[in-house]
């Protein structure tokens, strides 16, 4: 039986976070520097920048990672979103993107984009189902982002 609980990141827990992103970036060959960077020093790169960063974990296991990178006061960006293979199927990936936009609204975000790769059909659906909808891929640091989305979050939600 699933214990599930969303957590906010500490950084004890990046050789997990690394690992779970690292699975599926390297299972479809799209592991970049820049993804690197953020997975090297999540810390440096997304919390101390005034991002977040969400763990779904079993107990004390790391099951799924998903954060917001600020881009600025009303943007953040959808970053690192990873499930264990043991456990997907089970909407834990629901669970830590309801985390991320309800830390959103906390923060006044007004915009959640994402870069992502078409490959990755099973998260693009999951994306399209709470609202994200594609626009011009632009200002992207990674050459495999061949689809960018974007939710505008209204202020009464």
């Amino acid at each position: 039986m699933l214990e599930m609980e969303i957590i906010e990141y500490e950084n004890r827990y990046q050789p997990h976070f690394k690992r779970l992103n690292l699975e599926w970036l390297d299972k479809y060959n799209l592991t970049e520097s820049h993804d690197l960077e953020i997975l090297n020093d999540p810390e440096g790169t997304v919390i101390n920048k005034g991002g977040r960063i969400f763990l779904a974990m079993d107990g004390e296991q790391v099951i799924g990672t998903a954060g917001l990178w600020k881009k600025n006061e009303r943007e953040y960006e959808l970053v690192k979103m990873s499930v264990d293979p043991a456990y997907q199927g089970r909407g834990i990936s629901k669970h830590l993107l309801d985390r991320c936009l309800e830390e959103a609204r906390k923060i006044n975000a007004e915009k959640i984009i994402l870069f992502s790769n078409s490959q990755l059909q099973t998260a693009l659906r999951l994306y399209e189902k709470y609202g994200f909808r594609s626009v011009a891929v632009t200002g992207t640091p990674m050459l495999t982002a061949d689809v960018k989305m974007e939710l505008t979050l209204s202020s009464n939600q």
